[in-house]
């Protein structure tokens, strides 16, 4: 099983969109079905592949497959997670079968279910192979796979303005990854002429400085587009805006994470030196980021297009812990990850059935969900408190240690530089308050505008439950017991900043 486990849970998902392919689009019950099987056979897979690993070696690979497949090239099918690479994984894994429970009674228009559960099944083979490859040609490969599925979500199901945030979001992501294949190359011709990544790991510190700096500018473009940093980061309040709320649950809960984590198993283990030379340059834009994206908030009328933009900001806390280049930083990112992916993934099924019911999401409109719908009214203040860092709620551990990390990044960096961004970054926290307390009040507390004073908004229905229930208990789990987490990721983080570290000691020497 363990020589397998990684293949079924990246392409489980897409034998089940050929399945889906063969059954008639009139047999709504029967796709819904399938799609939920092969979904669940998955999370199975998922369940092994945690009990099964590790953890005392969380910081080898393990679950490894590594056969030849593109001989020309040297290109191999080489898959293997570690302590970083399989939270992630379980995080693509989960939020894809609770997707598929919310969209049992919540599909857009136009009705098509068939084409729409295809399309994520689709996206979860991408994202799951993304966090598994271990060879730059195979992490390409699903890399660009979820672009297709995501760009059809947001054009066929999305709202008025979605072929424009379609070819946006298509635009912004392809031209980042030209420049990463670009990097990709350049990496193999530079570094013994293999795309396998634990290899290059241990040649790439015999790249030259100067080199360095040019592969790193490709791959840093490539993933600062995907993540995305300020200023890359335009496409994601329209791709959000317009996406459907599966669409937009999948972007913020699992897509933002392929560039953080590109960043974290390819350019900095790879390009060490390069790493410490760009780390004051991506703490710059990681805090610009935190602020610009707060401000953008309390600038919106519009309650997906406010989510959006608070994750320009929560992925800059991610992308402050990581440029810091210490085991502090980089776990704290890797916990952000996670966290943002609960929470904000939460927000976006909430602000989707909140447009259901009221078919708006101006915050001009709404009001008194409280006294509407109580229930949905009280998930909505929990999942703000959880964004906002509140301790005891996952979000607390993934922004506090990133802005606790600048106090002493790696060495060879300049501390009060850092310093000043761990001040800034601080500063964002007070923002994010501001914005999210506005958004819950404008929401949920008052009474009802006149035009919704009489209609009748049903409270949660049972899929919504079934999809928010495993999102809920793991913001407070993690929130209440951090180290599920963090003694799963320090091994492999360990191994990444001792590598930075040991190029620097010889830099030195």
């Amino acid at each position: 099983m363990k020589q397998w486990a990684l293949s079924l849970a990246i392409f489980l998902p897409v034998a089940g969109a050929a399945v889906l392919m063969l059954i008639p689009k009139t047999e709504e019950l029967v796709l819904k079905g399938t799609a939920l099987l092969f979904t669940l056979a998955t999370a199975a897979v998922g369940v092994y592949l945690l009990v099964a690993f590790d953890h005392g070696a969380s910081d080898q690979l393990q679950f490894q497959v590594n056969h030849r497949w593109i001989d020309v090239i040297n290109s191999r099918y080489h898959l293997g997670i570690d302590g970083i690479s399989l939270p992630l994984l379980l995080l693509s894994i989960g939020i894809t079968v609770l997707c598929v429970v919310y969209s049992w009674d919540h599909f857009p228009e136009p009705h098509n279910p068939k084409a729409f559960l295809i399309l994520m099944l689709v996206l979860e083979t991408g994202m799951n192979g993304t966090f598994a490859a271990q060879d730059l040609i195979l992490f390409f490969v699903f890399f660009e796979l979820v672009l297709l599925p995501m760009y059809f979500m947001i054009g066929v199901w999305g709202g008025p303005n979605r072929q424009y945030a379609a070819i946006k979001f298509f635009l912004f992501t392809l031209f980042g990854s030209a420049l990463m294949i670009l990097g990709f190359l350049a990496l193999y011709f530079k570094g013994g002429q293999t795309f396998d990544i634990p290899e290059l790991i241990a040649s790439g510190s015999l790249i030259a400085r100067s080199t360095q700096m040019w592969i790193f500018a490709g791959l840093f473009m490539g993933f600062a587009i995907k993540v995305p940093m300020f200023p890359f980061h335009t496409w994601l309040p329209d791709a959000h805006t317009e996406a459907p709320t599966v669409g937009s649950v999948i972007l913020a809960a699992v897509l933002l994470k392929l560039g953080t984590y590109g960043f974290i198993r390819i350019a900095i283990p790879i390009l060490p030196e390069a790493a410490k030379a760009w780390a004051p340059w991506i703490g710059l834009l990681a805090v610009i980021g935190i602020i610009y994206g707060a401000l953008g908030c309390l600038a919106q009328r519009d309650m997906k297009r406010l989510i959006a933009f608070s994750s320009v900001a929560h992925m800059g806390f991610v992308m402050l812990g990581i440029s810091t280049l210490t085991s502090f930083g980089i776990n704290a990112a890797v916990f952000g990850m996670v966290a943002h992916g609960l929470i904000t993934g939460m927000l976006f099924f909430i602000a989707g059935s909140i447009q259901e019911r009221f078919h708006t999401r101006e915050l001009s409109r709404l009001g008194g969900l409280l006294l509407q719908a109580p229930r949905l009214g009280w998930i909505l203040g929990f999942c703000a408190f959880a964004s906002l860092g509140l301790p005891g709620l996952a979000g607390f551990w993934g922004e506090f240690p990133a802005i606790l990390s600048a106090y002493q990044p790696a060495d060879g960096l300049h501390t009060a530089v850092f310093r000043a961004y761990m001040a800034v970054a601080a500063v964002g926290t007070v923002f994010a308050a501001g914005y999210l307390l506005w958004m819950l009040q404008r929401v949920a507390f008052g009474t009802a505008k006149t035009e919704f004073e009489n209609a009748h908004i049903h409270d949660l229905h049972t899929p919504e439950y079934l999809a928010w229930a495993p999102l809920l208990v793991l913001i407070v789990v993690f929130g209440v017991f951090p180290h599920l987490i963090f003694n799963l990721t320090d091994g492999a983080v360990q191994l990444i900043t001792h590598g930075v570290g040991a190029v620097a000691a010889g830099a030195g020497h």
